[in-house]
């Protein structure tokens, strides 16, 4: 049997170009992809499942590729700057996950709102805690990637560890979980050398992602600088970028969290390694729009040097979960600047087959093409008239509501052609 799901589709192909499909029609065998196309052109039969979403706006499920799912209570706290809100805010709010029933509690809440938002794929940070991780790893619905942080120096004693404790859970987890497991080192103030190249060993062999944070604020890129002169074998440690190459931390299956002050030299080893970025706008932006103020990430000169990028929230230093908001605050950013470049497309691209390509699931997720799962979202009704595009059907949707109620726009999200939203 086949289901057929009506509706106007968006079919993210590049970062120029979006596929619009007014009145069409997917459908679906056994979960994947058969074909997409004007209703008009589909035959319907009479034993076929219809799911009618006519007029409603249908995109890919969606990708955030760095977020922490143990942050999500300090998403909207006072945040001055980066360092005195992980002091203040975000630490306490991680030792709280050291309780089982309550880290059980909030997995399957948060990560059931995540798939409401109409996300189903990423990379995700949990806590120092191992069945923290677990409960993230029981809940999460799709293709993510999940990692407990490291914490064995500059950290708050009631979340700390021992070098030989850290290195004994990535052994295991990322045996455990290979692929779907990262490598987390919060970064590299809270992470000893010798541990980053000790656990890096584990997640190489075991073919796990590896996931931090690089160069978010100047004065963290200080911070690092100045700390790691002070360790054996960094003395010619330049940058931030250069710590991590020598603790064997970047590669095609590293995630670099915020990457926004990073010199051409730095953007030239992120391509010559393969690493990856995870942008994230509503994190980065302005103090008054619920950011920590870092700055703006300049993907035009990530693409100039060829270093892969995708769109992120990091919850909680994002204030919300949607990744319609990330995508709003990529443009108005960009636009507020005179970035003309940054638009809908590129953010939905960036927002779905992007990280599918990082995380190495293109072939099977991120857009409307043959063969792929039918993990889809479905947006708003809209009224859409032929000479509408992608482009302005794109702002029409992320402009219908206020930023804090974007979170709600979805009305339903669908994995492997299944509804799994509430």
């Amino acid at each position: 049997m086949k289901k057929i799901i009506l509706g106007h589709f968006l079919n993210p192909i590049s970062d120029k170009k979006c596929e619009l499909v007014i009145d069409g029609a997917l459908v679906v065998r056994d979960g994947k992809i058969v074909q997409l196309a004007p209703k008009s052109k589909i035959k319907i039969d009479k034993s076929d499942k219809i799911e009618d979403f006519s007029g409603h706006l249908i995109v890919p499920a969606f990708f955030d590729m760095h977020f922490h799912w143990v942050q999500d209570d300090v998403r909207e706290m006072p945040k001055a700057n980066l360092l005195e809100w992980l002091d203040k805010y975000t630490f306490p709010a991680e030792s709280k996950f050291k309780s089982k029933s309550y880290s059980k509690k909030k997995a399957k809440f948060f990560f059931q709102r995540l798939i409401n938002a109409g996300t189903l794929g990423g990379a995700c940070y949990s806590s120092i805690h191992e069945h923290a991780l677990e409960y993230a790893m029981e809940h999460a619905k799709g293709d993510f990637v999940i990692g407990n942080v490291l914490m064995t120096i500059n950290s708050p004693k009631f979340l700390s560890q021992t070098s030989e404790a850290a290195v004994d859970i990535v052994r295991r987890m990322s045996g455990k979980y290979k692929n779907r497991y990262a490598l987390t080192p919060r970064f590299a103030i809270a992470t000893d050398p010798v541990t980053m190249k000790a656990t890096a060993k584990f997640a190489k062999k075991n073919g796990s992602f590896i996931q931090t944070h690089l160069s978010e604020t100047k004065g963290e890129i200080d911070f690092v600088t100045g700390l790691y002169k002070t360790f054996k074998g960094f003395e010619k440690a330049k940058t931030y970028t250069d710590i991590y190459e020598i603790s064997d931390q970047l590669g095609p299956k590293t995630i670099m969290g915020h990457g926004i002050h990073l010199s051409p030299g730095e953007l030239k080893q992120l391509s010559r390694t393969k690493t990856s970025i995870a942008h994230c706008p509503t994190s980065n932006a302005p103090i008054r729009n619920k950011g920590l103020g870092s700055g703006l990430f300049d993907f035009r000169k990530a693409d100039k040097y060829k270093v892969k990028w995708a769109l992120a929230s990091d919850i909680g230093g994002g204030p919300f979960l949607s990744m319609l908001d990330v995508m709003r605050s990529f443009v108005d950013q960009n636009h507020a600047r005179g970035i003309k470049e940054a638009t809908y497309t590129k953010a939905l691209y960036r927002s779905t087959v992007a990280g599918a390509e990082i995380l190495e699931v293109d072939k099977r997720v991120g857009n409307f093409e043959r063969n792929k799962e039918a993990n889809f979202v479905v947006l708003k009704k809209m009224r859409v008239k032929e000479t509408d595009n992608a482009e302005n059907l794109l702002k029409r949707v992320v402009h219908s509501a206020p930023r804090s109620r974007l979170d709600d726009l979805p009305q339903g999200t669908f994995f492997k052609g299944e509804l799994c939203s509430k």
